[in-house]
């Protein structure tokens, strides 16, 4: 593959693994390469709003850890979100096109289709089914993560004063 250079990469698109949202979902499709803050600011712009009541966000590959650290930064900045998780496998389709010499060999271009892990988590402000897979239920209001239980002040600890040696 030392001759090959990558140039589409698309993604296949599978059912919903939620088929009866609501009209007015948001849908977050997080990318390696996107921004938390960028994701973070539009979608808690769009959750503030009344008519909002759900979101999606999705995530495949390497983008699976970035779309789980958007879900719980909105869990924590919002409150009292229902969430249903469900995980699946999206295919990639990569086409590489040969840069080395034209001859019998190799052919002009590849495509490779990869299997990759991918996540769905719906946040709700509405009760959904609690006995569906993936439900977790909304976090107690007092969780350990309440910004009232952070200090806004470090206080120092003394250090023990230095022994003399006899």
């Amino acid at each position: 593959m030392e001759n090959f250079r990558k140039v589409k990469t698309s993604e296949q698109g599978g059912p919903s693994p939620f088929p009866d949202l609501q009209p007015h979902v948001v849908e977050m499709k997080v990318k390696e390469g996107s921004k938390i803050r960028n994701l973070m600011g539009f979608a808690m712009a769009r959750m503030e709003k009344e008519e909002i009541r759900q979101i999606v966000f999705s995530g495949c590959g390497r983008a699976v850890t970035k779309t789980i650290t958007c879900v719980e930064i909105m869990k924590r900045r919002l409150g009292g979100l229902h969430q249903v998780t469900k995980l699946q496998y999206r295919t990639l389709v990569e086409v590489w096109e040969n840069q080395g010499p034209r001859s019998e060999g190799p052919p002009e271009h590849l495509t490779v289709h990869k299997n990759v892990p991918s996540v769905c988590i719906l946040l709700s402000k509405d009760l959904v089914d609690p006995n569906q897979m993936g439900y977790q239920a909304p976090s107690p209001p007092a969780s350990l993560w309440a910004e009232s239980s952070i200090s806004p002040k470090a206080t120092k600890r003394r250090l023990p004063e230095p022994q003399e040696e006899d």
